[in-house]
């Protein structure tokens, strides 16, 4: 299926200047970018569907590329090293799917001829990440090389599999936006880099907020940023959906599905998806030009 490269309206830190009140974005973004963003003029929004784990196994590819045939994925985020990676990339590349980097720290590589060094560095690096729910937001100097290392492998494989750098970085698990990564400026810069999820009502504003106040004011220097990022779950919420999906009348919004999900698979590949979304049509790609 042939995809037409569409440009996201997007500017280095920059948020839409219109937000309705029941959402608002991280705390950084409120109180670094409020006032330069109320200048900005208002602008056409866009509704990205983007899937993750693309290349994971056989079974996950399968199931994001039955999405992306019905037109309900705009982009995918693939994982190298795992063991259906080169087959996804083949794939992705003959049918002009929109591909990113999923940067794996956690889940072990399964590809049957990756690098022992590179399991071992990632092992390592799994374990401390995974041990305490605030390891990611300290840095760890003594992990820094194998931060170095396990990043750099990624971005050179995905160059391999995709025959182009990565113009757009997210993390599995999120671990992207762990300190030794951001810290060690591992993202190169000027890459659409995920943030953190957007706050939603009811949530607790101040949950890690002064880690998600320091990450959201450094991906917004040194990055290219969507203006809200939200999970497609819970799908049985249908007000929260309709308010999701009116944002991106006037803002860039990224919606995160993962269609391996039972749940997820059905709402994308039934059309539920278009009902929800009304008059705004999902992006037929993630990329910059």
């Amino acid at each position: 299926m042939n995809r037409t490269t569409e440009q996201v309206p997007l500017s280095p830190g920059s948020l839409a200047a219109t937000v309705p009140a029941a959402f608002s974005e991280d705390s950084a973004t409120s109180t670094n970018e409020s006032l330069p963003q109320r200048k900005e003029a208002h602008r056409a929004g866009l509704l990205i569907v983007n899937a993750d784990d693309w290349g994971r196994d056989a079974y996950t590819t399968d199931r994001i590329l039955d999405c992306s045939a019905r037109g309900v994925v705009s982009s995918v985020s693939t994982m190298v090293f795992m063991e259906d990676s080169e087959r996804a990339a083949a794939i992705a590349l003959q049918q002009e799917i929109d591909a990113g980097l999923h940067l794996n720290l956690t889940t072990p590589f399964s590809a049957p001829n990756c690098p022992v060094r590179l399991v071992e560095r990632q092992h390592e690096l799994s374990r401390y990440l995974t041990r305490h729910p605030l390891a990611r937001a300290v840095f760890h100097p003594g992990l820094a090389r194998s931060f170095e290392y396990v990043v750099s492998a990624q971005v050179d494989e995905f160059c391999r599999l995709y025959e182009k750098s990565p113009a757009r970085l997210d993390g599995h698990h999120h671990m992207h936006l762990c300190a030794n990564v951001l810290l060690g400026g591992l993202l190169p810069r000027r890459t659409i880099v995920r943030r953190h999820f957007s706050h939603e009502p009811g949530e607790k504003v101040l949950r890690n907020g002064a880690f998600r106040a320091f990450t959201g004011a450094f991906l917004s220097r040194r990055h290219r940023l969507v203006d809200f990022f939200f999970s497609l779950p819970p799908l049985e919420r249908p007000n929260r959906l309709q308010r999701i999906f009116s944002l991106a009348r006037q803002s860039v919004v990224e919606i995160e599905t993962h269609p391996v999900n039972p749940n997820e698979y059905r709402f994308l590949v039934r059309g539920d998806i278009f009902r929800w979304a009304g008059d705004c049509p999902i992006a037929s790609s993630f990329a910059v030009a």
